[in-house]
């Protein structure tokens, strides 16, 4: 147990490092996601081709499987454009919205009840956020891209948590990290031509710190995940993850010193974002407590 909690901390704190690597590598953001998907995905096919992990699909599925890695690929160019337009704790504090969008798309996709607790604390992350917005102008155009790509960040999970019912992780990860590539290979020389970009092709050092995400911040920081969620409850990996935008902001003000640069504003707005983060888990503890002691009351009958 002690390991899988481990390895499911290894797995939140690599994605936060995403955001520190979106800064430190030059390339423009639709070049970053397309080298980070070339390398994830050409490794996924290597590595679980070899431990015998994918499985066949019916041709349906891998389709609607490959439509969300174009998701998942948009939302990493916006949020690496968050970055490029604004810095990594902006683009984080954005990120954090997607309890608000997940809270609002989850039930409208799966025809589910609306949870009011998390769209309320949801509309508190974004009033957050709102502050930022409002009050320090410099940051305007990197909120709207992040919270784009929050939008984003809210769809793909909600499907992927469907396609799990019928295959295994490795199956779509490696299925999903395709589509994203492909499609995104097939727009980029139209993005490329509205940005353009002053170099193309990496020089040694980008290129070292693309294998740092790919190789580090997806395979191994997916794989890491999944295996913890094979003996943690999901529960306690959505708890967990609830923690990726403290951790990645935490890092952004001890690598690039963001701290210094931000105005009191941001720090205003960042302590709503955390309030309501807090009180999220304080509500995840109460119903997990809540669902052990029926159960315990079950088996005691």
């Amino acid at each position: 147990m002690k390991k899988a909690f481990l390895q499911l901390h290894i797995a939140v704190f690599l994605a936060g490092f995403t955001g520190i690597l979106g800064r430190l590598i030059t390339l423009n953001e639709g070049l970053i996601v397309w080298y980070r998907l070339l390398f994830t995905a050409l490794t996924m096919w290597v590595l679980f081709s070899f431990l015998q992990k994918i499985r066949i699909l019916p041709n349906a599925l891998k389709w609607q499987i490959m439509g969300v890695g174009f998701i998942a690929a948009m939302h990493w160019v916006t949020f690496y454009g968050a970055i490029k337009y604004a810095n990594v704790s902006v683009a984080l504090v954005c990120f954090s919205a997607i309890s608000f969008f997940t809270a609002l798309f989850e039930p409208l996709i799966l025809k589910k009840k609306l949870n009011w607790p998390e769209l309320l604390l949801g509309l508190v992350t974004l009033s957050g956020i709102y502050i930022i917005f409002h009050f320090d102008t410099r940051f305007k155009t990197g909120i709207i891209i992040g919270l784009i790509s929050a939008v984003l960040a809210a769809l793909f999970p909600i499907y992927n948590r469907e396609f799990l019912k019928k295959t295994n992780v490795e199956t779509m990860l490696v299925w999903q990290q395709t589509g994203g590539f492909l499609t995104l290979s097939l727009l980029l020389p139209f993005y490329l031509y509205r940005f353009p970009a002053e170099t193309v092709f990496p020089d040694t050092t980008n290129l070292a710190w693309l294998l740092v995400l790919s190789w580090f911040c997806s395979v191994i920081a997916f794989q890491l995940s999944a295996n913890a969620l094979k003996r943690l409850s999901a529960f306690t990996v959505n708890l967990t993850y609830n923690l990726e935008p403290v951790y990645g902001i935490l890092l952004a003000f001890a690598v690039y010193q963001e701290n210094k640069y931000l105005s009191r504003w941001f720090f205003a707005g960042f302590a709503i974002i955390a309030a309501a983060i807090l009180v999220h888990i304080f509500l995840l503890v109460r119903v997990e407590r809540k669902l052990t002691r029926e159960g315990n009351d079950t088996d005691a009958r």
